[in-house]
């Protein structure tokens, strides 16, 4: 974080000091909520939760080289007193980006946001120093502390916002504006929280709605191939760009093909020049992805020669989003479970049909190991049902269906579609599908897994992976 006295700190807080000796002290290292993170110079954030209060480690962060704590009552050491420690927290990550003189670029949508940050974060390091969300925390406590980790020299910031509904994202970009803002798309994703996909659009476009204006440098990047996003801007004062696959795009893709192993190529066309891109990732979906990363990087100076290389050369950084992992014997892996909805389980099931490819020519089958999607309200049985469905309508060999009554949906989708053999089955747990699949899998062969996170189907892809069928050997990333 940028070194901030815990004086300063107290007054841009709203704070009381407490145990401090010397306010003048500063915080040089990183501002933490977890105990296990703390080096010497941090903030410790205490959160009370349901099952741990950071209140009680206190002691323990500040002999471990906290120089305070940042808390709801006093604590017998060096602590900083509020009301509300998380609306602290978003006020000192407030101050902070304020005095920082790098751009912050703000994100959101209903699929692929994480994989889009990835990816412009890759590209953007090539241009400068950059800060990014880790991971998926992308909420009112993740995204301060992602904040609060920038240094002076940090050049972008770039911060992805999720939303459970209206006025979450408009919080998000009060604690920090953004410069750019960029709209994926408008999708299922919690669409039972929400109540419909024009609910879902509402509570995105709070993001460019935040923008400054067009003469002060505010720029909206939105998708030019979804309808709902497109149309938020009338709902901005920042200058527009389009992109996607639409003719009309700023930044645009054309040539879109797969390789053998389901990895996509196209030629970026951008304002400044045209070059050719071939993603290390896996799916057709990537494709947007890398277009929004690049109309932001070409917003932002960077050459199109520059950007395709970025992009080629960008991997997964973020766990269990299309990690993919070849065993020796042969068999594939797909682990995608960290999270599903309806337009991410289409596209995961798109891509295993894509790699399934050159699988077959060497005797592989496909299989689409999947569970539930959850916040799906009213429309969860029809989504469960049309996924199983396009499993067989993209001819996947082998389907999987894991849990209860969803899982029982996704299995009646197939068997309506035509799947009435052994091309189906559906299993009761993570554990019966580990067994299931050790029995059948053979060199060649694709496993993709992915069910939300709740389901906790990641267990099925690191249980393939503990070695080969026989038990034996190490698995190898790519």
């Amino acid at each position: 974080m940028i070194a901030l006295s815990l004086a300063e700190i107290a007054s841009v807080v709203g704070g009381q000091p407490h145990d401090i000796p010397d306010p003048s002290v500063r915080v040089t290292g990183p501002v933490v909520r977890d105990s296990r993170e703390v080096v010497p110079g941090s903030l410790f954030v205490a959160f009370a939760g349901e099952r741990v209060d950071g209140h009680d480690f206190a002691a323990h962060v500040v002999a471990a080289g906290a120089v305070a704590v940042l808390a709801a009552r006093p604590v017998g050491v060096p602590a900083i007193v509020v009301d509300d420690v998380q609306s602290a927290l978003g006020a000192l990550a407030r101050a902070v980006v304020e005095r920082l003189g790098a751009t912050l670029v703000a994100l959101t949508g209903s699929a692929g946001k994480t994989s889009t940050k990835d990816l412009l974060a890759q590209v953007l390091q090539r241009h400068g120093p950059t800060v990014w969300t880790p991971g998926s925390l992308n909420n009112e406590i993740g995204l301060p502390l992602t904040a609060l980790s920038a240094t002076d020299d940090t050049r972008y910031l770039v911060l992805e916002m999720g939303a459970r509904g209206i006025g979450h994202i408009q919080y998000l970009t009060e604690l920090t504006p953004p410069r750019i803002g960029l709209v994926l798309n408008v999708g299922s994703a919690h669409i039972g929280e929400f109540g419909g996909r024009e609910q879902i659009a509402r509570a995105k476009g709070e993001l460019v709605e935040a923008l400054p204006a067009a003469a002060e440098g505010g720029v909206a990047i939105l998708n030019a191939d979804d309808p709902l996003v497109r149309a938020m801007a009338t709902r901005t004062k920042a200058r527009v760009v389009l992109f996607g696959e639409s003719g009309e795009a700023d930044v645009r893709a054309e040539n879109v093909r797969l390789t053998a192993s389901g990895q996509p190529c196209f030629s970026l066309h951008t304002p400044s020049g045209c070059e050719d891109v071939t993603l290390r990732l896996y799916g057709e979906h990537h494709v947007s992805n890398a277009l929004a990363a690049a109309a932001v990087a070409h917003e932002l100076g960077m050459p199109v020669d520059e950007v395709a290389r970025a992009l080629s050369g960008a991997g997964t950084l973020s766990r269990w989003r299309m990690e993919v992992t070849e065993r020796p014997d042969g068999v594939t892996v797909v682990n995608d479970a960290y999270n599903a909805n309806p337009e991410s389980m289409r596209a995961a099931l798109r891509a295993l049909a894509a790699m399934g490819g050159g699988s077959r020519d060497r005797g592989g089958r496909t299989w689409a190991v999947l569970g539930a999607m959850a916040e799906l309200g009213d429309e969860a049985l029809a989504e469960h049902d049309a996924i199983g469905r396009l499993a067989v309508r993209l001819n996947v060999s082998k389907l999987v269906a894991v849990g209860g009554r969803e899982a029982a949906w996704l299995r009646m989708g197939a068997y309506n579609e035509g799947s009435w053999g052994e091309e189906s089955v559906h299993v009761s747990d993570a554990q019966a599908a580990i067994d299931l699949l050790r029995g059948e899998l053979r060199p060649g062969d694709v496993v993709l897994v992915k069910a939300s996170r709740a389901i906790g189907l990641e267990r099925v892809a690191l249980g393939l992976l503990e070695g080969d069928a026989s038990g034996e050997g190490e698995v190898a990333a790519r």
